[in-house]
C-alpha cells in the first residue's frame, strides 16, 4: 500500500486501504496487479487519468506517420508512362513516404516474367537519387512488386 504523498503504508487488507482511501477524501487505485502481494495507491483517479492522457498525447506528438505510396504498372506500359509514373514515385519519395511499385501480369502476359522484370529494373534506376530499395522484386501470385524508401 503506497499512501497519497508517495510513502510505504505496509501490507493491509482491502477493508483498511478502503477506509485509509476514504478518510484521505481520495481513490484506491491497484497499480501492479501481478505483484505479491498486489500494489495499491491511494490517489485522486481522475487527476491520475488525466495524466496519464497527457503523456499519450505527448507521445503521439513525437511519432512519426509513416505513409505507403502505390504506384500500379502493367508489361505493356509505354515509355512515355513509366516516366510519368516515374515522376509520381520521386515526388512520393522526396516527402518521405514508402513507395509500393505493383506490376500485375494477365493472361498470357504471365509467359513474359522478363519483361515486367525489365520495367521494373528501370524503374529502380530512375528513382536512384530520391530513394532506395526495402524490398526487392518478387512475385506473388500474378503480382510482381517491390518497395522504395526515401534515402
Amino acid at each position: 500500500m503506497v499512501g497519497p504523498d508517495g510513502s510505504q503504508m505496509g501490507v493491509m487488507t482491502i477493508h483498511k486501504a478502503l477506509e485509509a482511501a476514504a478518510q484521505a477524501e481520495l481513490d484506491l487505485v491497484e497499480v501492479a496487479a501481478s505483484a505479491s502481494p498486489p500494489v495499491c495507491r491511494i490517489i485522486d483517479f481522475t487527476k491520475f487519468k488525466y495524466d496519464q492522457e497527457k503523456k499519450e498525447r505527448e507521445a503521439k506528438k513525437h511519432q512519426k506517420q509513416v505513409k505507403i505510396k502505390e504506384i500500379r504498372l502493367k508489361p505493356n506500359i509505354d515509355q512515355h508512362d513509366v516516366a510519368t509514373k516515374v515522376r509520381h514515385a520521386l515526388e512520393f519519395l522526396k516527402r518521405k513516404d514508402k513507395v509500393k511499385v505493383t506490376m500485375f501480369f494477365r493472361g498470357r502476359q504471365m509467359e513474359h516474367l522478363d519483361i515486367g522484370r525489365k520495367i521494373l529494373d528501370k524503374f529502380i534506376i530512375d528513382t536512384q537519387s530520391d530513394g532506395k530499395i526495402e524490398k526487392e522484386p518478387g512475385l506473388e501470385g500474378r503480382i510482381m512488386s517491390m518497395v522504395l524508401i526515401p534515402k
